[in-house]
């Protein structure tokens, strides 16, 4: 939801091939950011890297077609070149450092053992998707103060991620409820997550019933659940639990068939 939010990278999804197929590119995004978490994933049996290095060759790939789309020219500002150092630092701070500082605010404990590796991985993430080293925040400090000079100025609303919004909303509550029916539930969370100005920017509808019962739910689950983590047998469960339902996200994703990350061809057709 913050992605959508996002002009350039709104735009960029949108007339790029993936945006004419959510699911698939979801399912494609997903391969990459549940390799990154896999317990696994800097080790032999991880595939981080090799994720990794197909989606800087898909970037390429877009840098190179997405200039010649009509729709991203006309909405570009200038900038025609997608994907750039500024970009994939701008989505790098919608990732972990727009994270950590929900955890912090969901009191979630966060040892500085903790803290420093969960940067470490994510720095190291940068790096394999080609951001240059010298920008890549060393500190937490470092990381939320770049976050306000380049993430925060440039949230704003666009049609197209308003329209991603509510085909990336609609896919979550098909996925968790029969028809959809939970979509005002989705809804409310989305908004939980984002704030209501990003929620507003993305076209996100105000659930007054569900908002006020997630906001009053939300941090009592967080806090029970970390509560239960320290008792013997739980972090493999929930470990398990957690893992069981990224596989249902890309069963449900791809229907069943399976998906890997591919060098696109050509733009969003017209």
């Amino acid at each position: 939801m913050l992605s959508t939010a996002i002009p350039r990278e709104a735009r960029a999804v949108y007339y790029s091939k993936g945006g004419a197929d959510m699911e698939d590119r979801v399912a494609k995004t997903s391969l990459l950011g549940f390799a990154v978490g896999d317990l696994d994933a800097f080790r032999p049996g991880g595939d981080v890297v090799v994720q990794a290095v197909k989606t800087r060759l898909v970037h390429a790939a877009v840098r190179h077609l997405l200039p010649r789309s009509p729709g991203w020219s006309r909405t570009s500002g200038g900038q025609t070149i997608p994907i750039s150092q500024q970009d994939m630092l701008v989505t790098w701070h919608s990732l972990p450092t727009y994270a950590m500082r929900k955890m912090l605010e969901w009191k979630v404990p966060m040892p500085s053992a903790d803290a420093a590796a969960y940067l470490h991985l994510w720095q190291v993430t940068a790096h394999l998707l080609g951001i240059r080293d010298e920008y890549i925040p060393a500190t937490w400090d470092a990381a939320d103060a770049q976050s306000r000079q380049v993430l925060d100025p440039v949230l704003a609303p666009t049609r197209e991620g308003v329209e991603l919004t509510d085909i990336l909303l609609r896919q979550l509550a098909e996925q968790t409820s029969p028809g959809g029916v939970d979509r005002p539930l989705v809804n409310a969370l989305a908004r939980y997550l984002v704030g209501d100005q990003v929620a507003d920017w993305d076209g996100i509808p105000r659930e007054p019933f569900w908002e006020k019962a997630i906001a009053t739910a939300w941090p009592k689950l967080v806090a029970f659940r970390e509560k239960l983590l320290p008792l013997p047998l739980v972090p493999p469960l929930a470990w398990t639990i957690e893992e069981a339902a990224r596989q249902y996200i890309l069963f449900y994703l791809t229907k069943g068939q399976g998906t890997r990350i591919e060098i696109p061809e050509t733009n969003r057709p017209a």
